[in-house]
């Protein structure tokens, strides 16, 4: 549990599973030109989500493709999605 939460702290790794959350493939580039980070940086948040069990990695080639890990339990997938959407709402009212 302490992993999982750990890794949710970081803004850039909340905004990543975001993305993945939504289901589907995606790689370190395409997570890197939507938030914005480098290579190095996203390949490491990446890293920590995967240390984590939240995702799973599929090389394909010479990228490496991320998605939610299908085996996630439940009770942990409630876990992330109140993190995730407690971090909208806070910043829903930061924006207001």
């Amino acid at each position: 549990m302490q992993e999982i939460l750990t890794a949710l702290a970081d803004p850039t790794r909340r905004a990543a599973l975001t993305i993945l959350w939504g289901g589907g493939e995606h790689c370190v580039c395409e997570l890197m030109a939507r938030l914005d980070a480098s290579q190095s940086r996203m390949s490491r948040h990446m890293k920590i989500l995967q240390t984590a069990g939240i995702v799973t990695a599929r090389r394909d080639a010479q990228w490496v493709r991320y998605r939610r890990d299908p085996d996630l339990s439940p009770e942990f997938a409630a876990i992330i999605d109140a993190v995730m959407a407690a971090a909208e709402h806070i910043s829903e009212l930061e924006v207001a």
